[in-house]
């Protein structure tokens, strides 16, 4: 079981498949996500990685975590949470996260805060039907009803749905497809909606109900990992560039002396002139 992450909901967007259908995505922003602390049986009795992400001003954060930042090495985070892993799958301490951690087309299951809703009634918070429209109701036509029985019990049960408050709760969204990845910008895009609102902080975590496929990283796909392949991509096209720019440059040598020639022939012609002339005179 491998490490998750924690990402920035950034917004939602859309991508074109090959065939031209579009694609509803979720964009994700990894901000410097590291590992902070290490979780372990024999002191803990359980093992985990603590991850941070984003900054926040040294002031702001207590001493207690000030000097756990100082231990790890890293910088003062906005967001940590922590991820179940397995034995084999223990990262470093300072380590830093990539979005190559996920692949395109892997299931991942996503965890939120849901958009508050405030106080909503029956009808939007548990999806009633509600009263009749027309005869016999009047000015209660989105109610709940009667919620109770009779003298006995004399009570509403607690669970009753009944109208209160909706949303802003923890929201688990499971088996949804990685699309597309990329690692430079520290970009997620997942298909559909991920609970949360815009700017708040999500756990994305390997979908517990389907296989990781091979393709993933084990035990997890550092930052450090994709940078050389980026580069590598870069420097191919400036070779190329040189390769195709360099017979252009040997093509004025090979012109020059074309252009040499008609200087050499103008005294011959000066010359004929002057003897012309000469012949006139005599």
């Amino acid at each position: 079981m491998r490490c998750g992450v924690i990402a920035r909901k950034v917004g939602m967007t859309r991508v074109f498949a090959e065939d031209g259908s579009h694609v509803p995505v979720t964009v994700l922003q990894m901000e410097n996500c590291q590992i902070t602390s290490v979780r372990n049986k024999d002191k803990d009795g359980y093992t985990a990685l603590q991850v941070g992400v984003g900054s926040r001003k040294v002031k702001n954060v207590s001493k207690a975590q000030r000097g756990q930042f100082e231990k790890a090495g890293v910088t003062a985070k906005a967001k940590i949470a922590e991820f179940r892993v397995s034995d084999d799958a223990v990262i470093e301490v300072g380590s830093t996260l990539g979005a190559n951690h996920y692949v395109s087309g892997q299931k991942v299951d996503v965890v939120g805060i849901s958009q508050g809703k405030g106080f909503a009634g029956a009808m939007k918070r548990h999806n009633f039907g509600g009263l009749r429209a027309s005869h016999g109701v009047s000015i209660s036509h989105r109610s709940h009803g009667s919620t109770g029985n009779n003298q006995d019990p004399g009570k509403v049960f607690k669970g009753k749905k009944m109208a209160g408050h909706m949303g802003a709760t923890r929201v688990t969204t499971q088996n949804l497809e990685v699309v597309a990845t990329d690692a430079s910008e520290g970009l997620i895009l997942i298909r559909g909606a991920v609970p949360g609102s815009k700017g708040g902080y999500v756990l994305i975590s390997d979908a517990l109900k389907a296989a990781r496929p091979d393709e993933a990283p084990f035990p997890a796909g550092l930052l450090d990992d994709a940078a050389p392949a980026d580069e590598a991509v870069e420097e191919t096209p400036a070779v190329e560039a040189q390769a195709d720019e360099a017979p252009v440059a040997e093509a004025p040598l090979e012109e020059a002396p074309a252009e040499e020639a008609p200087v050499e022939e103008a005294p011959a012609e000066d010359n004929q002139v002057d003897a012309a002339d000469e012949k006139k005179g005599e």
